[in-house]
């Protein structure tokens, strides 16, 4: 017995979901969304890339709730690194939503970041790149960053770390996480947080901001230490 694959949500179910979370919704970007949703839903059926298998609940848990970080932080332009992308959630609906960007998809796992790329390759998205590694390995190659983003990682302590590091020199870090993460999140130094902004359709659900904190040198010294940027 067969089993038919969904159909992407409607361009007016898309239109509606996008202003729900106040977000813009260009011709090309629903069509984006709509393309999205199509290769996942087939991609799905042979390897686990996410749990959701209705086309309208990933429209709102994937789709709309990673866009919904443009709405919370400036990111126009710049470098961002998506880690463990998974099925390319955060990074690149945020690519979608702000072309500019450019976006960097952290994932280990081939046969996700094999999906990744033909994502970006069927939707034409210009300045994505896939790396197969593991984050704590990655360094220079990537840097400077100057947000840092992640979803459904944990590892907050070695994560921040590695975000803060003076080799990934990350301004920004944005996490989507779960209200009962939150006391563990401001434990953690080097970095200001920002009021968590509760994501829209969920109770548990929250966006968190940090800045890199500077710091600055001894003896009077003015010159900020730790997140100075090299020209």
């Amino acid at each position: 017995m067969t089993t038919t694959t969904p159909a992407p949500p409607s361009a007016a179910v898309i239109r509606r979901a996008l202003a729900e979370f106040k977000l813009p919704s260009y011709d090309d970007q629903v069509l984006q969304i709509q393309q999205y949703i199509e290769i996942l839903l087939k991609w799905n059926e042979k390897i686990s890339l996410t749990s959701i298998r209705d086309p309208l609940e990933m429209l709102y848990r994937h789709f709309c709730e990673s866009m919904f970080a443009s709405v919370a932080v400036s990111v126009e332009k710049g470098r961002l690194a998506d880690v463990g992308s998974g099925a390319g959630f955060p990074g690149l609906p945020l690519k979608m939503i702000q072309p500019n960007l450019r976006v960097f998809l952290v994932e280990s796992n081939i046969k996700k970041a094999t999906f990744l790329a033909e994502v970006i390759r069927e939707l034409g998205l210009k300045d994505a790149q896939v790396l197969v590694r593991r984050y704590e390995e990655l360094h220079e190659e990537i840097a400077p960053l100057d947000y840092v983003c992640s979803r459904a990682l944990g590892e907050f302590p070695s994560f921040l770390k590695w975000a803060g590091s003076e080799q990934i020199g990350a301004k920004q870090v944005i996490l989507w996480i779960g209200a009962r993460d939150l006391p563990e999140i401001r434990r953690i130094g080097n970095w200001e947080w920002r009021e968590p902004i509760q994501v829209p359709h969920s109770l548990q659900r929250l966006l968190l901001v940090g800045t890199k904190k500077v710091l600055f040198a001894s003896r009077g010294d003015d010159v900020p230490r730790g997140t100075a940027d090299s020209d």
